[in-house]
């Protein structure tokens, strides 16, 4: 999920905006394959969860405090929309992605949590009354076929309702994530609101862990993956550092030199990348029914995304921090 920004549009090299992309999609795709290393080794999705966020809040607080000087005005004017970002699009998102890992292969879960874009046309339908056009329909009926083509439904495979469930959860949670980082009015830089929005999700989850909420448990021991056994702290350290620190500032980054637009697309990057890291570190393949559906899930959001209308171009707002410098 590679589009925190407030769309502003400049024109570097476009290659090396490419680049930039994919490597944020693939430092994301990363996150569900080394958690579910975790998971096995006897944390709980809640405490794995809770580790990368505090990981990744404590790394991008001095950025975040640094971007925010001058800037606190905005930071209350959006109250609001700072806590309702922190609690669904980083806390809800992760946390649900987190329990389907723990009962279904990551890239499968991932697959579900990305039609996210099918459940934003919906919700923006419903709410405001803007009717999705032909060709966002035709996509949205592509993703359905091919949700069902993976979750083996067809062949009467059995199925875990609760991971379908979480998945479905975290792809809500995605939803509001695009939706809450669309928001261009907000004067916050786009690291302050990934910064605080981490930090408020880090205290909220441990909040919640403590009072019994989400269930907090974790081990010491040695995680196994394929490719043989490393220290609990690895894995912690790669998905707080790498899958969500690192995956968010390159986010950002890609983000403000293609419009979100063009990174909304590169993102869907990340499926293939937590295919390849199940497969790499876990061994998880989807089988030829459920590759063809994953394929045409990918294809749907793409035939929504290409439904949508054109965004203008944006210029971030002035602020009095702008103009006293």
């Amino acid at each position: 999920m590679s589009t925190v920004t407030n769309d502003i549009r400049r024109r570097p090299t476009v290659g090396v905006g490419l680049a930039v992309a994919l490597g944020a999609a693939f430092s994301f795709g990363m996150s569900g394959a080394w958690a579910r290393g975790l998971i096995d080794a006897g944390w709980t999705p809640g405490a794995a969860v809770t580790a990368r966020v505090w990981v990744a809040a404590l790394i991008l607080l001095v950025p975040t405090l640094i971007a925010l000087r001058g800037r606190w005005r905005a930071v209350r004017r959006n109250a609001g929309m700072i806590v309702a970002y922190g609690l669904l699009a980083v806390t809800a998102t992760q946390l649900c992605y987190f329990q389907a890992v723990a009962v279904m292969d990551v890239g499968i879960a991932l697959l579900i949590e990305y039609t996210a874009p099918v459940a934003v046309i919906l919700w923006l339908w419903i709410r405001r009354g803007e009717r999705p056009g032909g060709r966002s329909i035709l996509g949205a009926g592509i993703a359905f076929i091919g949700l069902i083509l993976m979750l083996d439904i067809v062949t009467g495979a059995r199925l875990d309702p609760a991971g379908i469930l979480w998945a479905l959860a975290a792809m809500i949670g995605a939803a509001a994530y695009f939706v809450l980082s669309a928001r261009a009015d907000t004067g916050l830089p786009p690291i302050a609101l990934a910064g605080l929005g981490l930090l408020l999700g880090a205290v909220g989850l441990t909040a919640a862990g403590a009072v019994g909420v989400v269930p907090l448990a974790w081990s010491t021991h040695d995680v196994a993956y394929r490719f043989g056994t490393v220290p609990w702290f690895v894995p912690v350290l790669a998905i707080g550092v790498l899958a969500t620190a690192l995956a968010y500032v390159l986010g950002i980054t890609s983000t403000r030199m293609l419009g979100s637009r063009l990174a909304s697309f590169v993102a869907l990057a990340e499926v293939i990348a937590a295919l390849l890291f199940g497969w790499m570190l876990l061994g998880q393949l989807p089988d030829a029914l459920q590759a063809v559906g994953g394929v045409l899930v990918l294809a749907g959001v793409v035939v929504v995304k290409l439904g949508e209308p054109a965004a203008p171009a944006l210029v971030e707002p002035v602020t009095e921090h702008d103009l006293a410098a």
